[in-house]
């Protein structure tokens, strides 16, 4: 897979989704540098390692997850070779029976597709119906690793960045998990 990096936004938007292009406004909009990876289309973490590779680090696993009534949702993020067991997250929370969510909830909520989970979709959850849940070890990690709500680039930002003004400004806060 061929990866090219960039600073900043494309400079030719051309073929590129709306969704994509709404992530490069906000953040320059805030003030938030970031380096950008273009790629083929990658919706697997053993995908993403050559992307982690050129970026010079690890992305985070961004897991949609639902109570079983489905009337509470989650976006979990935690590093990506650490492993995820339903049962640790749902005691630290108070939900029990914690599953994936669907792909129609989480377009519905986020604006994303299945294989483009990430915190940047928090901007289209408007009415704050989606909490994030951030395991402790992601929030040391001095760069941060997403896609821009596409799966064809990833982007590395400054975890500061992400957590004290992307967040605030999305109206969104986090509570802290250990994984």
């Amino acid at each position: 897979m061929e990866i090219k990096l960039h600073q900043g936004r494309p400079e030719d938007i051309s073929g590129r989704l709306g969704r994509e292009i709404a992530v490069y406004d906000l953040l320059d909009s805030l003030g938030i540098e970031y380096t950008r990876a273009d790629h083929e289309h990658v919706d697997t973490m053993a995908a993403c390692e050559e992307i982690d590779a050129a970026l010079g680090m690890e992305i985070c696993k961004n897991l949609f997850l639902c109570n079983r009534q489905k009337t509470s949702f989650y976006l979990l993020l935690v590093q990506g070779n650490k492993p995820f067991h339903t049962r640790e997250v749902s005691s630290q929370i108070g939900s029990a029976r914690l599953s994936f969510g669907t792909p129609e909830d989480m377009e519905r909520l986020l604006g994303l597709l299945p294989g483009s989970v990430s915190i940047m979709g928090l901007m289209n959850d408007r009415e704050g119906k989606v909490r994030l849940l951030v395991d402790a070890d992601v929030l040391k990690c001095g760069d941060f690793g997403c896609h821009p709500c596409v799966n064809t680039s990833t982007l590395r930002l400054k975890t500061a960045d992400v957590f004290e003004k992307f967040l605030p400004a999305v109206g969104h806060d986090y509570t802290v998990v250990n994984l």
